[in-house]
């Protein structure tokens, strides 16, 4: 646990032995009454948490929380990705919040098992607490947002583009290399990556009407978690993000 995340009706309210966090400070972090840990508020600013007072009887962790920086926030680079299974969708969406990505659009595609999206992960609930799990990685506060589409027409349609520099990862037939291309952070990016099996021909004249241009990687097959966070750790050095 790089940051101890708090809602914001939380940051002034005492922290119970019980709760997980509670118990990595005192257990993990082996804190005391007068030490510090790095804290922040879910969707604003991370800082410093003062442990004022360890309270044995009521089992309360009493601090004061002062802020000190942004909480890294999220980068211009939203993911479409196909539905993958769900064990590999649970590390996807730690990997995506920790590498900052602002938006994670999971969409049926026409070669993607279609059981995939009755997963319990397709749930909000389920999805924030794994994206949980990779902010608090990354030491920041800021969380990304998942939105859940059935085909990816409905998913196109639900995102503008304008202005926005359209990736399609694809290995068959692309145009160009995603490491030959420039990005930059004054231009928000959109990466669309398929499911295990890729895309379908009608799913290429969706994304190539849509204004995506068809990038690769390489001859070889990666599976689409690991193609997701090569992709995205790409084009955010190109941006600059990771110098």
């Amino acid at each position: 646990m790089n940051i101890c995340l708090f809602e914001q009706n939380e940051i002034a309210s005492p922290l119970s032995f019980d709760d997980a966090r509670g118990d990595h400070i005192l257990k993990v972090l082996k804190k005391k009454q007068g030490d510090d840990f790095t804290a922040g508020i879910i969707g604003g600013s991370s800082g410093v948490a003062h442990i004022t007072k360890i309270d044995e009887t009521a089992r309360q962790i009493f601090f004061d929380f002062t802020a000190t920086g942004d909480g890294k926030p999220l980068n211009p680079l939203k993911m479409i990705v196909g539905f993958p299974r769900p064990i590999q969708l649970r590390r996807l969406m730690r990997d995506v919040a920790a590498l900052g990505v602002s938006e994670l659009h999971l969409t049926g595609t026409e070669l993607g098992e279609k059981s995939y999206m009755q997963s319990d992960l397709a749930q909000p609930q389920n999805a924030r607490e794994l994206l949980l799990e990779g902010t608090v990685q990354a030491g920041s506060t800021h969380v990304p947002q998942v939105f859940i589409h059935k085909t990816l027409k409905e998913c196109l349609q639900s995102l503008d583009g304008a202005g926005e520099n359209l990736i399609c990862l694809d290995n068959i037939n692309p145009k160009c290399a995603l490491g030959e291309v420039h990005f930059s952070k004054q231009v928000p990016v959109i990466a669309a990556i398929g499911s295990e099996r890729g895309w379908t021909d009608k799913e290429r004249k969706l994304l190539e009407d849509a204004g995506f241009i068809r990038c690769g990687m390489g001859s070889r097959i990666m599976r689409t978690e690991t193609a997701v966070t090569v992709a995205g750790a790409i084009i955010l050095n190109s941006m600059g993000v990771l110098n």
